[in-house]
């Protein structure tokens, strides 16, 4: 399916904000993610994880990184004309993901300044947090960006 996008670098700016999401995490969810990918016992026994310095089963923070891209992707960087990232800053798992939590993200554009060596592309840094029904960050994250523009 071709991409068309309806946001381009120059479309974004420093100091923007926005909020989307609502996914609530299952148990089941949490089990399969630990089990292919982080099978420690505080993810992937609800028996064990109680006798844990969590007091319970808890999401693994690279499932709540996964959760949280998908929700960048849905709700904004499929409109945009991204170009993949150069990576990460920083992430923190601050609070844990437990079943039934529902995360949503907040992003905040941090800078936004076109490439000085490359004219067909911008590079944007964003703030992620990711937040539970509570309102509480359960994580935080700083990337960057590439995005092409309209007009080199």
């Amino acid at each position: 399916m071709p991409h068309s996008p309806t946001i381009f670098f120059e479309d974004i700016r420093e100091g923007e904000e926005r909020r989307f999401g609502g996914h609530t995490i299952t148990e089941v969810e949490i089990l399969e993610f630990a089990e292919c990918y982080d099978p420690q016992y505080f993810h992937i026994d609800p028996e064990a994880a109680k006798f844990s310095h969590f007091g319970g089963l808890i999401a693994s923070g690279w499932h709540t990184a996964s959760l949280s891209m998908r929700m960048i992707v849905d709700h904004f960087l499929e409109q945009t004309a991204s170009m993949g990232s150069p990576g990460v800053d920083e992430l923190r798992w601050l609070v844990p993901v437990r079943p039934g939590d529902t995360l949503a993200v907040h992003v905040r554009v941090d800078e936004a300044r076109p490439s000085k060596s490359k004219p067909d592309r911008g590079l944007v840094r964003t703030s992620y947090t990711t937040i539970n029904q509570r309102n509480e960050a359960v994580m935080t994250m700083k990337a960057a960006g590439f995005f092409e523009r309209r007009r080199p």
